[in-house]
């Protein structure tokens, strides 16, 4: 026998479902002003059918973790009923509500031409690795019990559904916390038109005329809560669809699932290259070989990585460590350019331009990335390198301010990237944005809008203090020395001239390189060699 749920409009209700025995969900006593109610259920990961009737039928009913259906009352009706049950064995934990509408309110899913229901409130969404997306059926005009409703394709005129407007909004949970109950208690803010208003973050507005699906930023781990509110400006008043909800992941993978997002190999590699950014974060004026390796290394690194990935069908692990060896390469190559051409205005270049990638993906990870006229590549790219190129431009008069800059900026962003391989931080996406564009053609339509909150304050705060820090350091440290250290290549030729023509300079006797050589190789040997015996070591003379 099915158990039962009484409802009342309005409020949630949890309940626990299971396969065997359907719960009978029933509200009693509906005004006679009430002419829609949207009823819907939420859980957090495991499936759930919601039905008309006992027995489901494709037509009638609805199955996911977010699902709701629309009921037309009758006159006079004052009683609905529905069904629920979950897909799994086991009890599955979720919260339903039945949310009424008057005949001036605009009905969700009302010219639905798409999905299986007649009126279908509900938002689809599926997501990957990079984006998510979300689609749901046009609303159509509110009207009386017992009318006809309004004809979906009868004009586009004022007295039509094309007058109405779609607004798409998003709201982010609490970070590294992927709970049930978290889920439920949030997901009531994201049902109902005041809460949603109240609590969400309105991304865009949609009309009639623009289809009714919208891409965003994929963020693996973090939970976010959809919901479009329809709203009818002729009658002011609106409805909501029924929420949907995405953590970007599986829950039921063994590996690489929502609580373990982040490979083994990123968290080596990572976890490296944030060793080498400290150091040079602090000391990389001072070591000048090492921080040319550091910016050699994320500058061929970044570019041979997204070359492959385009380019290959590897494993990632493969490319990470391909990634690797190329930047290693790299970065001895820089040292070696320096080394053999001296060139300081060509290094700089090379630092100024990592910086300038790092400052210009910061400015387009603020909203003005999301901004429409950004979403056509040719405007992006244009905009984006001319930003970054800046950077080296402003300071080509003061090379050391800009190397002191940059090392300080850029290694202490290699500790925050590191720490996004163990703790959720939106702060990793400044950079990671900028590489899903690169590797995907379509990432330019998904809004890139990510959560900031306690975590990414004190993740920021870390970030700020360590860059300000280095640089403060460097600068007081090398305010005395010399800009740069001397072309090591002319050194070493001129030490060379001045030992093979100044006989009084001692360093002019030193043996070739093959003769001492050959007599360290003679030193070494008779160290091994035996004592010889005690005793006289010449024959006695008679």
């Amino acid at each position: 026998n099915a158990g039962l749920l009484e409802l009342s409009l309005g409020k949630f209700r949890n309940v626990l479902l299971n396969q065997t025995n359907p719960v009978e969900a029933v509200i009693r006593n509906i005004g006679s002003n009430v002419t829609v109610i949207i009823f819907q259920v939420h859980a957090q990961q495991s499936d759930v059918v919601i039905s008309f009737d006992k027995n489901p039928s494709a037509n009638s009913s609805g199955t996911g973790v977010d699902k709701g259906l629309v009921s037309i009352l009758r006159p006079q009706q004052s009683i609905c009923t529905w069904y629920l049950r979950s897909l799994d064995a086991s009890q599955v934990l979720s919260t339903a509500i039945s949310i009424p509408y008057m005949e001036k309110d605009p009905i969700p899913g009302g010219c639905n031409l798409e999905f299986d229901l007649e009126v279908d409130p509900n938002i689809y969404l599926d997501y990957t690795l990079v984006d998510i997306h979300i689609k749901f059926a046009p609303a159509n005009l509110g009207y009386t019990r017992g009318a006809n409703p309004p004809s979906c394709d009868s004009g586009t005129g004022q007295n039509s559904r094309w007058r109405l407007r779609y607004d798409v909004y998003q709201y982010y949970l609490p970070e590294n916390d992927l709970s049930e109950m978290v889920l439920m208690s949030h997901i009531r803010k994201m049902s109902e038109v005041q809460s949603i208003r109240a609590n969400g973050i309105k991304i865009l507005t949609l009309t009639t005329d623009d289809k009714t699906n919208v891409y965003f930023s994929s963020l693996p781990g973090q939970g976010v809560i959809y919901n479009v509110i329809v709203w009818d400006p002729l009658w002011n008043t609106s409805a909501a669809y029924v929420p949907v909800h995405t953590y970007a992941c599986s829950f039921a993978d063994l590996v690489d699932n929502c609580s373990s997002l982040s490979k083994l190999s990123t968290k080596v590699f990572f976890t490296t290259f944030a060793v080498l950014g400290l150091f040079t974060c602090f000391f990389g004026h001072r070591f000048w070989k090492t921080d040319l390796f550091f910016m050699g290394f994320i500058f061929a690194g970044f570019f041979f990585f997204a070359f492959i990935t385009r380019a290959t069908g590897l494993g990632y692990d493969v490319r990470l460590i391909l990634t690797a060896v190329a930047g290693i390469i790299g970065g001895l190559f820089l040292v070696a350019s320096w080394w053999r051409f001296g060139s300081v205005l060509l290094c700089m270049f090379i630092i100024g331009l990592v910086l300038g990638f790092l400052f210009s993906s910061t400015v387009f990870f603020t909203p003005l990335g999301d901004y429409r006229v950004f979403r056509d590549d040719v405007v992006f790219w244009v905009t984006f390198s001319s930003v970054a190129l800046m950077i080296p431009v402003l300071f080509v008069g003061c090379p050391r301010i800009l190397n002191i800059l940059a090392s300080g900026v850029v290694g202490s962003y290699a500790v925050i990237l590191a720490i996004a391989c163990y703790v959720y931080t939106s702060l990793a996406y400044i950079t990671l944005n900028l590489l899903r564009r690169v590797l995907n053609d379509y990432f330019s339509r998904a809004y890139t809008n990510v959560p900031f909150q306690t975590n990414d304050f004190i993740i920021l705060s870390v970030w700020i203090m360590l860059a300000l820090s280095g640089v403060t350091v460097q600068l007081r440290r090398e305010r005395s020395e010399v800009p740069f250290p001397p072309h090591p290549y002319l050194t070493w030729k001129r030490e060379r001239e001045r030992r093979s023509t100044n006989v009084l300079d001692p360093s002019h006797h030193i043996p070739p390189l093959r003769e001492r050589i050959q007599n360290k190789l003679l030193h070494i040997k008779e160290f091994f060699q035996k004592e010889p015996p005690a005793g006289e070591r010449t024959p006695l003379l008679l």
